[in-house]
């Protein structure tokens, strides 16, 4: 009788801890289901010792292992937080992301009824957040961040990782679930109220 007793409260005690632990589940977990959900693609790359700045806000570095580049060498001043009905330089927006911002691209063939909806949701919420055309993407929206995991209040930058996600239409759950996984995470952790739009 003891024993069962004992028992069952070592099943409680584990299921607990089992529900406090999966409770405890970044934010970021879920991302990838989200995306996946909403008929998007999800890769991570890694993002490690690629922090290098260049001379060339033009240049296009060989080693962005991502298009577009999600981390890697990017030009020493960033692109101010907006949105933009020109494509933005990629070197300059590399350096956005390195500060935890989100970067949202979209190709030549969206339509203006998607660009309309992404442009909503740049302006629901649009600290650390750039928006811009890349019509090499197509009829592909892309949305890129680099994350670094947080070792207490420091940015394991050793870890860190460029995210990208392209869909072919806005899907609002799925973007917000990637905006709030990835926003303010980056290699470099600036305040966000230095990273309002025309900063």
């Amino acid at each position: 009788m003891v024993l069962a007793a004992v028992l069952a409260l070592a099943a409680v005690a584990g299921a607990a801890a089992f529900l406090l632990l999966r409770g405890g589940e970044s934010k970021a977990e879920s991302v990838p289901q989200a995306m996946r959900a909403a008929g998007c693609t999800y890769r991570t790359f890694d993002g490690s010792g690629t922090g290098v700045h260049i001379a060339n806000p033009a240049a296009t570095p060989k080693e962005w292992n991502s298009f577009p580049p999600t981390s890697g060498p990017h030009y020493g001043q960033w692109v101010l937080w907006g949105e933009y009905d020109q494509p933005v330089q990629l070197a300059r927006a590399v350096h956005n992301l390195e500060h935890g911002g989100i970067v949202m691209y979209y190709g030549s063939d969206v339509s203006d009824e998607e660009i309309a909806k992404l442009r909503s949701f740049y302006r629901s919420d649009p600290a650390a957040m750039l928006l811009s055309p890349l019509p090499r993407l197509g009829d592909k929206i892309a949305l890129t961040g680099w994350y670094a995991p947080a070792d207490g209040d420091e940015a394991q930058v050793d870890a860190s990782q460029g995210i990208l996600a392209e869909c072919t239409r806005f899907d609002e759950n799925a973007f917000e679930s990637f905006r709030d996984a990835y926003r303010f995470q980056g290699p470099e952790r600036i305040p966000p109220e230095s990273l309002q739009p025309g900063s």
